[in-house]
């Protein structure tokens, strides 16, 4: 396998190498010229060393930000500060030029929402290059968590016929001709004519096809992309992002809030352990206090508490919140970061939400009021992960359902789990991006994704 850069320089000097990659800068006088180089495997530029007087001017005067080039020369002890190596060139190949006068990446600072308009090109800054390369770390180490824990990585479906959330805001799957729509006697649309024979969408969550893995094989995670069409333009808020949802056979809530915990310490850590330079840069350029941050949350007990005792710390924090607080609303952000960030200091485990706050699938306690829910609060963030006990009472599921006037038609095969060989089980969902948040320190979510969709944006 061919060496990269990353590889160059944790080496050995070495004779007659060959490194690829992007230019980030040239300097230099008319004697030598200095050059960066870059080919995405580390946060960390090569410098390349030309003798001017061995390279022809046309050459060198293609050497320009942004270019690709291929670079033959001996890795060597390196003469300045700041690496330990160097390539001294002997032979520069133009793979590709980028008119100085038009590539948009020259060295200077730009904004985040600029960088948003070139979706194309941002990979190659050393923010973006960061952020992509714990994406990926990130991804690596939620397959290897779950499978040292022999669960099952279970493929659900995207197109679905079922909302698991119940809010209705799904995209809708069609190959119908939108200029001539079939009609039913009733003026309706006539799905029976599309394509799958019946209305569809995208999902917004795999987690009802989960619990079926879970009541046949024990443990089971699906991760992959989830859809919301939402009306949200908020820097935690995608169109499209993507979750990772456990479901566990005869876990029960407490089951579930200690796989929480040792889930986000372990990915944690996993980023701590595999991801020192470009959490280094990352805190140096963008969050000052993120290493200092996931240390924190590995080594600290997250705190467990109700719902109710929840909302009481809230009225009586004498804070002013922009949506005020009683009991049974929906917790804002603001409040969730109140109690993470002022009152404890560490992150919250929130359980036992009211019941008309929460989705139909989550196990009711016996007071009447209340569902096992669990919600995992963290600074900068608020709510990372959503989770509950679900309901395994058919009784207790169909009355749910009914009280919510849902339309069971599309549920039947969910429903049915809860006639044949039902058991307590639990799951949780994460979101993805929200995680890349908080392990990278960045603030608005569009920029831990590589393309973001978001209302009125589906570029790239």
């Amino acid at each position: 396998m061919k060496k990269r850069i990353v590889d160059y320089l944790a080496g050995q000097p070495e004779k007659d190498i060959v490194v690829k990659g992007w230019v980030r800068t040239k300097r230099g006088n008319k004697n030598v010229a200095f050059i960066a180089l870059n080919d995405g495997s580390t946060i960390n530029n090569i410098q390349v060393v030309c003798d001017v007087a061995n390279f022809s001017e046309q050459t060198l005067k293609q050497v320009t930000t942004g270019a690709c080039l291929s670079v033959t020369g001996d890795l060597v002890p390196s003469q300045g500060s700041g690496q330990a190596v160097e390539v001294q060139a002997k032979e520069i190949e133009i793979l590709g030029v980028a008119d100085p006068e038009t590539y948009p990446l020259q060295k200077k600072g730009h904004s985040m929402e600029f960088l948003r308009e070139i979706a194309h090109l941002r990979p190659r800054t050393n923010t973006f290059g960061a952020v992509l390369r714990i994406r990926h770390a990130m991804a690596f180490a939620i397959h290897k968590f779950f499978n040292d824990k022999g669960f099952v990585y279970l493929h659900t479906p995207l197109v679905t016929a079922s909302d698991c959330e119940g809010a209705g805001e799904m995209f809708q799957v069609t190959t119908l001709d939108l200029d001539n729509l079939p009609r039913n006697e009733a003026g309706q649309i006539d799905y029976s004519e599309d394509f799958f024979g019946r209305h569809t969408s995208l999902t917004v969550s795999g987690q009802l096809e989960g619990e079926l893995g879970a009541t046949a094989l024990g443990n089971i995670y699906t991760f992959g992309p989830t859809f919301r069409a939402e009306n949200s333009n908020t820097p935690r808020h995608l169109a499209e992002f993507w979750m990772i949802e456990p479901e566990m056979a005869f876990y029960d809530v407490n089951d579930l809030m200690d796989l929480e915990e040792e889930f986000i310490k372990y990915l944690v850590q996993y980023a701590l352990d595999n991801c020192q330079d470009d959490l280094a840069f990352l805190n140096k350029m963008i969050d000052s206090e993120l290493i200092d941050r996931l240390k924190s949350v590995v080594s600290t007990d997250f705190v467990r508490l109700t719902y109710t005792e929840g909302v009481d710390i809230l009225m009586k924090s004498g804070q002013k919140f922009e949506f005020p607080v009683s009991w049974g609303v929906d917790l804002q952000s603001e409040h969730e970061r109140y109690l993470v960030e002022k009152h404890f200091r560490k992150p919250v485990i929130l359980t036992d939400y009211p019941k008309d706050i929460k989705a139909f699938y989550m196990k009711q306690n016996d007071d009447g009021k209340t569902v096992r829910g669990t919600d995992v609060l963290f600074p900068k963030i608020g709510e990372i992960i959503g989770g509950s006990e679900r309901e395994s009472s058919l009784e207790k599921l169909n009355r749910r359902i009914e009280e919510l006037n849902m339309d069971t038609r599309n549920l039947w095969w969910y429903i049915d789990t809860r006639k044949y060989g039902t058991c307590p089980h639990s799951g949780f969902g994460l979101g993805f991006e929200r995680l890349l948040l908080f392990v990278t320190g960045m603030s608005n979510i569009r920029d831990v994704i590589p393309f973001p969709r978001t209302p009125k944006t589906a570029e790239f």
